[in-house]
């Protein structure tokens, strides 16, 4: 397979992958396409390689940048703006985990705290069936939020060796 093959299906499959991860397509494209690229990239540079509009670079590139998986660069020199990815694999792992917990995981918690406090006589079933049942999504939601801590503070060769040891 040629390069501008693979950078194109591996383009293409980040992309897909985004929307699993939390993000819409066009954002794991560009995403992908600064993370591949050994140089930062203008604007222009993305838009000409993934065929989008200034404004939807621009919305994804902001988008990016608030997630913490885009960085502005200065070019001396250079009136332009250009943007690179963070490398670091383990740090765009941690760092979407990161934004998924808050985004999602912290106001599920505190829904459930809100709903846990439902009124009501705690004797009734239907009252009772209901605070147990957020109860425990809430209960579960805790474990998943202290192992999704865990993620986010471990190194990642502890990580790793730890998955490693799980596995086996």
């Amino acid at each position: 397979m040629k390069l501008s093959e693979a950078k194109h299906q591996f383009i293409s499959s980040w992309g897909a992958y985004g929307s699993n991860w939390g993000i819409n397509r066009t954002m794991a494209q560009i995403h992908a396409l600064l993370l591949i690229s050994p140089t930062p990239l203008t604007q222009d540079d993305i838009m000409e390689e993934l065929n989008v509009s200034r404004g939807n670079v621009n919305m994804n590139i902001r988008e990016l940048i608030n997630w913490g998986l885009v960085q502005r660069v200065i070019m001396p020199g250079e009136r332009k703006e250009f943007f690179s990815a963070e490398k670091d694999i383990w740090r765009v792992v941690t760092q979407i985990v990161k934004e998924r917990k808050k985004r999602e995981m912290e106001p599920m918690l505190k829904l459930m705290d809100e709903l846990e406090a439902v009124e009501g006589d705690k004797k009734d079933k239907h009252v009772k069936a209901f605070i147990d049942t957020v109860s425990n999504i809430k209960k579960t939601g805790k474990h998943a939020d202290k192992m999704l801590d865990t993620i986010i503070k471990a190194e990642e060769s502890w990580f790793i060796s730890a998955l490693t040891k799980i596995i086996k």
